[in-house]
């Protein structure tokens, strides 16, 4: 399962701040999976996400992912080393090198070969997932509104549907938050094949932090769900 490729929903930088690094703890099955860390500058923002423990030591991830964008949040590149149980992929995607186009090039760095190419039609200002999100912090819909977003990963590029759902308290181990709850329709063969459903609370404050996501996978896979450890602006 590319670990990296499902988290990346989960994070996103309002554009708020000249800094932000958000730090997360994962669960799975009830047990602590691993954490992950989204860290923002000015036109870029990186993400990493690491297994943990028990769930550690059934499956190895150590992912880590960086993508560039301008202020309107239309991506430029993006790039991604995962290392998922034996897999070691390293993903680059360019966005509009050819007007209208992202490309793609995925590398197996255990065989030392290029595994995967593509080019995908995209619109002028497309976001990758971590942008879209950006864009999305950004915005206050009403509950009830639904949102489209352009967004392409380099393999598929869609109108991902967003929709605005109620106002929750959330506790998390960074403190309590008034939220508003996001459910974003990327799975289910949209632009991930597997099955699934994403939640993210955002907090209701200027930051619009995204404090809390959830992804909802077949039962014999599970849901994981991340919270908001620590927060720190600069």
């Amino acid at each position: 399962m590319r670990w990296c490729a499902l988290a990346l929903p989960l994070f996103a930088f309002s554009g708020g701040v000249g800094a932000e690094t958000l730090t997360y703890k994962g669960e799975w099955r009830l047990m602590h999976a691993g954490a992950a860390t989204i860290t923002y500058q000015p036109g870029s923002a990186g993400l990493t996400i690491k297994t943990t423990g028990f769930v550690g030591s059934l499956y190895h991830v150590d992912d880590r992912y960086t993508v560039s964008f301008d202020k309107g949040f239309c991506a430029s590149s993006s790039f991604m080393n995962a290392e998922e149980g034996s897999k070691r992929l390293e993903t680059r995607v360019t966005f509009n090198q050819k007007p209208g186009k992202a490309e793609l090039i995925e590398r197996d760095l255990k065989r030392n070969v290029i595994s995967r190419t593509n080019e995908v039609d995209v619109p002028p200002c497309v976001h990758d997932v971590i942008a879209a999100l950006g864009r999305l912090r950004s915005l206050r819909p009403a509950q009830g509104e639904t949102l489209h977003l352009p967004i392409s990963d380099g393999k598929k590029s869609i109108q991902a549907r967003i929709v605005a759902q109620q106002k929750e308290t959330i506790k998390t181990p960074a403190g309590t938050f008034a939220t508003q709850r996001f459910e974003a329709f990327l799975f289910n063969g949209v632009l991930y094949r597997r099955k699934g459903r994403l939640f993210i609370w955002l907090s209701e404050d200027k930051r619009r932090v995204p404090v809390q996501i959830r992804i909802q996978l077949p039962f014999y896979i599970g849901t994981v769900t991340l919270q908001l450890v620590k927060e720190e602006e600069s």
